[in-house]
Order: C-alpha cells, then structure tokens, then sequence
C-alpha cells in the first residue's frame, strides 16, 4: 500500500484554538507525489498548466449540481479588510433546487445558536434570522443578502454558499488566470488524509502556485482538497504573498466541510424560519 501525506489531529480543535497554525492551513508538502495520470493529465505543450484542474472542474460540475441537498460541518477563516477574523464553525443544510441555505452558528460562542435562512424566490429573497444574547430581543429579521448587517463579519453573503458556488468561483478565477502573464506551478498530492478519527477522509490535494505577482491574481497559493470517495472539493484554502521576505504567507481564507451528507431529504421545513426545532423569535420591527 502506497504511504500517503497524513493531516493529523483535530481539525474542529485547530480553528477554533490555535488560530492560522500549520494545520489551519492544510499541508505544507515536502515530498514529490505522483501525478494523477488518470484525472489530471499533465497539460498539453503550450498548455496554461491549469487547463488539466480546469477540464476536471467543467466535467465534474454537472455531478456536484445533481446533488440534491446536503449537510456538513462548515469551518471557516477569512481575512477582512486586511484583518484575519476568528474561525467560525457552523452547521449548514444546502438544498440546489430552489437554492436555500440554512446556518447555524456553534463557534465562536459569541455567536453560537445564531441562525440564518436564505431561500431564493422566498422572503422578497431576504436573508432571514437572528442575533443572540441582546441582539435575540430584536427579534427575527428580515434582511438584504449583502445589507451591513447580514454581512457582519462575513466576508461573502450567504447566497454564495455552498459547493457548487465554490466550484463556480473557481472555474471562474482559474480561466482568468489562464489569461494572465507570469509563471504558475501546479502540482498534485496523492492520499492526503484529511482529519482524524472516523471523520478523516482521503483527499486528492491541488496546490497552485502564482509565482510572479500581477495586480489581478487573487491569490499566491491555493489548495483545493478533492474527497476521493465522494470526488468533491471538501476544503479550499488560499494564501497572500508574505508581507516581507522571509515571512510565511498569510492565510486570505479558508473553508472547510466536515461531517458531509449528501442527499438527506431535506425538505422546505428545513429551511423554513417557522420549524418549531430552529426555535426563532418572533418577527423583529426592523
């Protein structure tokens, strides 16, 4: 049996305690692995060495779109305004069709048991939920996706959630790259285990590399972990150039979906405001 790259301990304890540590931010490989001869081809002469990651993201999508519904252990991190925001741990229910998200904050517990609800073509297509502790008097509330106060704290609204938005920006940001100058590594790990314990998955690890700067590269580094068993991306995470020679880079953000369960049935009361297991306050005045 192949020896394969290994992420050990636990994640849900690396977010939420130590910050952007090595673990946070994935792998850091040091050891050559084999290409992956039979889903990434190595590009065509002349090819823009994304090509091979973009052909498997075109053939997959319409896979990922099929899915019904899902839910997963969401953890994120992402810096804003130049500040790297606390790690956030949620609870999150997807259903494709109409497109509905809810969420369920556990961490950090200042948030924890704040709930929000978006379900296109519903609710004037407003987010809708509501606050904890003080803010839980105002009620629920019925917001715009990108108003400030659904944004608080986030750095995307919450009808950019979701695998499938994930492999969109993705297609998206890798075409435009293709388009631009400067040299980009690609490079493909094998056998990652991602996790530990009964929740570890076996993960095909994509690392891309922008290795000259140019004003419209989003990133310097980006992981994408594939699930092998599942054969969808269950963590993406990119990174800033170092702010100075010789430092590490910075983590821009990072998104991770844990515990994933896809085709579970959901149906519109998981998604409805007024399921008597979400327990939501009555409706605000604002």
């Amino acid at each position: 049996m192949k020896k394969g790259l290994i992420i050990t301990g636990s994640i849900a304890v690396c977010l939420l305690f130590s910050g952007v540590s090595a673990l946070c931010q994935g792998i850091a490989p040091t050891a050559e692995a084999p290409r992956l001869a039979s889903a990434f081809p190595a590009p065509a002469v002349e090819e823009h060495p994304l090509m091979p990651v973009l052909r498997w993201a075109e053939r997959e999508r319409p896979n990922i779109a099929a899915i019904r519904d899902y839910t997963a252990l969401m953890q994120k991190q992402e810096r804003i305004s130049g500040e790297l925001q606390e790690a956030q741990v949620l609870d999150v229910k997807v259903r494709h069709e109409p497109f509905s998200v809810y969420i369920r904050f556990r961490y950090p517990a200042r948030l924890s048991g704040q709930q929000a609800i978006f379900v296109r073509g519903q609710n004037d297509d407003r987010v809708v939920g509501h606050g904890v502790g003080l803010e839980r008097i105002a009620g629920t509330q019925f917001l715009e996706p990108t108003s400030f106060l659904a944004m608080r704290g986030q750095k995307y609204p919450i009808t950019e959630m979701g695998i499938l938005n994930l492999v969109d920006t993705l297609l998206r940001v890798g075409y435009q790259d293709t388009q631009l100058p400067g040299e980009v590594a690609v490079r493909y790990f094998e056998d990652v285990r991602f996790g530990s314990g009964d929740s570890a998955r076996m993960c095909t690890v994509i690392q891309v590399t922008n290795r000259t700067r140019h004003p419209q590269h989003m990133f310097h580094i980006a992981r994408i972990f594939v699930d092998k068993e599942l054969n969808l991306p269950i963590r993406y995470e990119s990174y800033d150039w170092p702010r100075r020679e010789g430092e590490a880079p910075q983590l821009i953000e990072a998104y991770t979906y844990l515990n994933l369960r896809i085709n579970v049935g959901l149906t519109d009361s998981d998604f409805d405001h007024r399921n008597p297991r979400y327990n939501f306050p009555r409706d605000g005045i604002l």
